[in-house]
């Protein structure tokens, strides 16, 4: 029998395709890659990248000559509950069942450099992470955890001088020396000025403040890693995976450059820089990724010139999808995180936190948390992934997807670096524009039913479930930090602290390193917000317009009979009120994550609503103002971090007080399905959860209109 080729296949394929053509299996990936149904050894004759092998340059197949079969990829569970106390409960119980290291999620209040008792925070304090005020809170959050072993990990960039502060305070006060202290604090700006928005300072000094910290950690903390570089939340925001890969790379080369001109020598910081990537439901796709940014971080750091290759090796921490969690069908969320941790796993991560399947509702609870903690153990224990280094290595497919991620990632890297680097981008808003592009040609493909989410626009569940959340007493919370506060304030040297905060404030003026003398101020009591208010008086605190995009929704939504419906409504809506629906999107409190809200405001402006949006970081007073000046018909509350218990009855009460109790409140986000009655009792309109059909909640709207 004669050997076959490719024209026997597609003759064959041809035959059970019947009247389909050939050309309809093939498929265009959101980031714009043409996928073939079958892929050759043609296909892996000229790769943009290197393949190599595992612990050499280019990093391609791994950092580590072993990886796993010697030590399998830290199992790390990222979570932050109220107060110190709870958190050190659950991390003590985590270590007990598996965890080998600690991520710390903080609270909102946190984040934004404000101090549990500050105005601007009734709603924040304890909601989404832990309350941090001071070293005392510090202490108690790792009471009976040694930092002289345990390695943590900290996502903080807003407040990250006086937070990393108070947690080297906390390991000196264990007898923990500096050149012990393991982990890694995220330090990764950029990022907040593109998608988080958890950022406190203007551009230009919170890069001072990255800086600042590698140089102290180099020169004095050897085994912690300064940054972490993260794309996890660019994926949360909308991005595509050929975005975040470039986006991430391009904040890295501005770190790089940063330390440089700070007058390190490379080798002695980029060997602790790490990265952080969130891993979607694209399988393939993710593994690639991982392995184009390790190939493309070596290729960025060899033009600098190291001697050390461990500069060029790309570690990271990867964390299963936020976004992909749905609050319909809830439980099929284990199967997606299940799903998204093999990618990570496959894609050679270093550590991994895993979600739980309740986080499109609340917060995790023990029962949630222990089933994505037990999904990265029977990965590591029972599958024998571990057993082979970069079993994919090789693959027709996956070597070719790799090779397109690398050429279309260059391509967006190379955009970046023509208007002079990513803080000259992201001033441009360049970023920022093609991520809230990406994000709404998701939603509208997802609305159109062309991408299938099970459980939510397919093969929808017929019976409702009830499924068991965590909830926190967010007054209570805030009661105990603020008592806390007063007792600390009352019997620490006031005088020491005044004189620390004024050495804060000069060395922001000028020069010398802020962590330093943070570290100084933090084991003397001052607050975490009270070294950002020193900083504060120099730096000043950084504001974002409110814009958004138009048209690339109402362009990637396909023409159909809820469209004609939406329309319908609208034209109605003017014949009876002169005017279309006007509705203004909120967000309160200090919760800075806006994909929602933004998805939300530029799909219902391109399906006939007249939009306004707020700035971030609202009080209710300021909503009710912005709404009662702008004479709109609607307030639409974007809540994601458990405020919405607190903000949005002081909205309503804000409205009625200026008489203006006619504008109708929705709210839409992660709210727990046991919070919709409480929220309708108190005149909410209508609540809308995480994978809501944004054209079917349009006519719902108009209809109460």
């Amino acid at each position: 029998m004669s050997k076959k080729n490719i024209k026997d296949w597609e003759d064959s394929a041809s035959k059970e395709l019947k009247e389909k053509a050939l050309d309809q299996l093939f498929w265009e990936t959101p980031e714009g890659i043409k996928v073939k149904p079958l892929y050759t050894k043609d296909d892996v004759k000229d790769l943009s990248h290197e393949i190599g092998l595992p612990g050499l340059p280019p990093f391609t197949r791994g950092p580590r000559a072993t990886m796993y079969t010697n030590r399998p990829w830290t199992i790390r569970q990222y979570a932050g509950f109220s107060t110190a106390e709870e958190s050190n409960k659950f991390y003590k119980e985590g270590l007990k069942n598996g965890v080998m290291g600690l991520s710390v999620a903080f609270d909102l209040a946190t984040h934004r450099g404000y101090d549990s008792d500050h105005k601007r925070v009734v709603a924040d304090v304890g909601n989404a992470g832990v309350a941090i005020d001071s070293v005392e809170d510090m202490n108690k959050l790792f009471e009976g955890i040694p930092l002289d072993k345990m390695s943590v990990s900290m996502t903080m960039n807003g407040a990250v001088i006086p937070v990393l502060a108070c947690f080297v305070a906390s390991g000196l006060n264990q007898g923990c020396p500096l050149e012990k202290l393991t982990g890694t604090i995220q330090n990764d700006i950029l990022k907040e000025f593109m998608v988080r928005n958890t950022f406190i300072f203007p551009p230009k000094p919170s890069m001072r403040i990255v800086a600042d910290i590698i140089e102290y950690t180099s020169k004095k903390m050897p085994k912690f890693n300064s940054i972490s570089i993260s794309g996890y939340h660019m994926q949360e925001a909308g991005a595509n995976q050929v975005q975040e890969l470039a986006y991430t790379l391009a904040d890295g080369k501005e770190y790089l450059k940063a330390a440089l001109d700070r007058g390190l020598n490379i080798d002695d910081f980029a060997p602790r820089l790490s990265f952080f990537w969130s891993i979607g439901m694209n399988f393939f796709m993710e593994i690639a990724k991982m392995r184009a940014a390790r190939f493309m971080w070596s290729e960025i750091v060899k033009k600098f010139n190291p001697k050390n290759i461990r500069s060029l090796a790309l570690r990271t921490h990867c964390q299963t999808s936020g976004v992909s969690l749905m609050e319909q069908d809830a439980y099929n969320n284990v199967v997606r995180t299940t799903i998204e941790a093999m990618a990570a796993v496959l894609g050679g991560t270093q550590s991994l936190h895993t979600n739980s399947f309740d986080e499109a509702l609340a917060l995790p609870t023990p029962f949630s948390a222990r089933i994505a903690r037990n999904t990265q153990l029977i990965l590591s224990e029972e599958t024998g992934i571990t057993k082979v280094i970069d079993p994919l290595a090789g693959s027709y497919y996956l070597e070719s997807l790799t090779s397109s991620m690398v050429n279309e990632a260059n391509k967006l890297i190379d955009e970046i670096d023509e208007v002079g680097g990513m803080v000259k981008a992201i001033e441009l808003g360049i970023p920022k524009m093609r991520i809230e592009e990406s994000s709404a040609k998701r939603q509208a493909k997802v609305d159109s039913e062309e991408q299938i989410i099970v459980g939510v626009n397919k093969y929808k569940p017929t019976e409702k479930q009830d499924i068991n959340i965590l909830s926190i007493d967010n007054e209570e919370v805030r009661n105990k930090q603020i008592s806390a506060l007063h007792k600390l304030k009352s019997s620490r040297d006031n005088k020491v602290v005044e004189e620390y905060l004024k050495k804060i404030e000069k060395v922001a003026k000028n020069d010398g390193n802020l962590l330093e003398i943070c570290i100084e101020a933090a084991k003397n009591f001052c607050t975490v917000g009270e070294m950002t208010e020193a900083m504060e008086k120099v730096f000043g605190r950084h504001t974002l317009s409110s814009k958004t995009i138009s048209g690339v929704y109402g362009k990637n939504i396909k023409q159909n009979e809820k469209i004609d419906s939406v329309n319908y409504h609208i034209k109605d809506f003017i014949d009876r009120k002169g005017r279309r629906p006007r509705m203004l999107v909120v967000k309160m409190g200090q919760d800075g994550h806006d994909r929602g809200a933004k998805l939300i405001a530029t799909a219902f402006a391109d399906l006939g609503f007249d939009i306004d949006v707020g700035p971030l970081f609202q009080t209710p007073d300021e909503a009710a103002k912005q709404a009662i000046e702008n004479d709109v018909h609607i307030i639409g509350v974007s809540t994601l971090a458990a405020g919405h218990k607190t903000l949005v009855p002081l909205l309503i009460q804000a409205l009625k007080k200026n008489d203006a109790g006619s504008i109708r409140v929705i709210c839409g986000g992660v709210i727990p399905p046991q919070d919709y009655d409480e929220l309708y009792n108190i005149g909410v309109s209508k609540v809308f959860g995480p994978g809501t059909n944004i054209p079917e909640a349009a006519i719902e709207i108009i209809k109460i209109l």
